[in-house]
């Protein structure tokens, strides 16, 4: 199996209506877009930090222990710059120690524009270890998860990558002051600006598109990142290594396979 074959794979769920649900509406800002206009996916990731803090705080958790494993996007449609958009999230899945939050950006006229699901792992700052989710974060978030559980399962793995190792570019990939949050670890968002480093060159990934992004180890500000990609027709296999230590997985590529007639 491929990088794009089990990225495709992933399912998408509606919210349940039920249980606990947060909306924010938000303008898409200068900062936030690219050459072109439209939002760009680290700008994207950004803002579902930002609503899943908003969420956290409004439901009164005073629990920073939460670290992203894995984040996959569809984007249906990108919002354009001065665009008013809201961003509804909910939890979509509850196992002990992680959560999968699901967020979805619409218009504001109800059109889905964006749809997401974050596997966020709950861990004991001390160790970085997971933990058990706190009982009273739970019961805020089991009605609207519906009982359905979560696995913590990788979806891409580095044999689906090492498929045809001859197609792999491998290039150094430098670290910034700025990719660092208070973790002390590259922040979930900046490994998105090296996805859309890609997407300058191919146009043809603008609609209809899911992207992954799995961290496996977190990146440190000592570290030399190594980045590798093999780039062919309907998407682009990515992964990050120190040394010869893989510490992230990616994929961006067309939500339905290329047929070839």
């Amino acid at each position: 199996m491929s990088f794009a074959e089990a990225a495709r794979g992933f399912p998408m769920i509606d919210p349940r209506g039920v249980g606990r649900a947060l909306t924010r509406r938000r303008r898409v800002r200068l900062g936030d877009v690219s050459p072109g206009g439209r939002l760009r996916l680290d700008a994207t990731l950004r803002y579902l930090q930002d609503v899943a803090n908003d969420d956290a705080r409004d439901a009164g958790w005073d629990d920073p222990g939460w670290v992203v494993r894995r984040s996959v996007v569809d984007v249906l449609k990108f919002p354009s710059y001065l665009e008013e958009i809201d961003l509804t999230t909910w939890c979509g899945a509850l196992s002990p120690h992680w959560a999968e939050r699901r967020t979805r950006i619409c218009s504001l006229d109800g059109e889905t524009l964006i749809d997401s699901a974050a596997l966020w792992v709950h861990v004991d700052l001390d160790t970085m270890r997971p933990s058990k989710i706190p009982d009273e974060v739970v019961r805020d978030l089991e009605e609207a998860s519906g009982g359905r559980s979560v696995s913590g399962r990788l979806l891409l793995r580095t044999d689906q990558f090492d498929e045809h190792p001859l197609d792999v570019v491998t290039q150094q990939w430098t670290l910034r002051y700025s990719d660092f949050d208070f973790l002390k670890h590259m922040n979930n968002a900046s490994y998105w600006e090296i996805i859309e480093d890609h997407l300058k060159y191919r146009k043809d990934l603008r609609a209809g598109i899911r992207a992954v992004v799995e961290h496996l180890l977190q990146v440190e500000p000592q570290h030399h990142l190594i980045h590798q990609y093999d780039d062919r027709s309907d998407g682009i296999s990515l992964r990050l290594l120190v040394e010869d230590v893989v510490h992230a997985h990616a994929w961006v590529g067309m939500l339905q396979p290329t047929i070839i007639e």
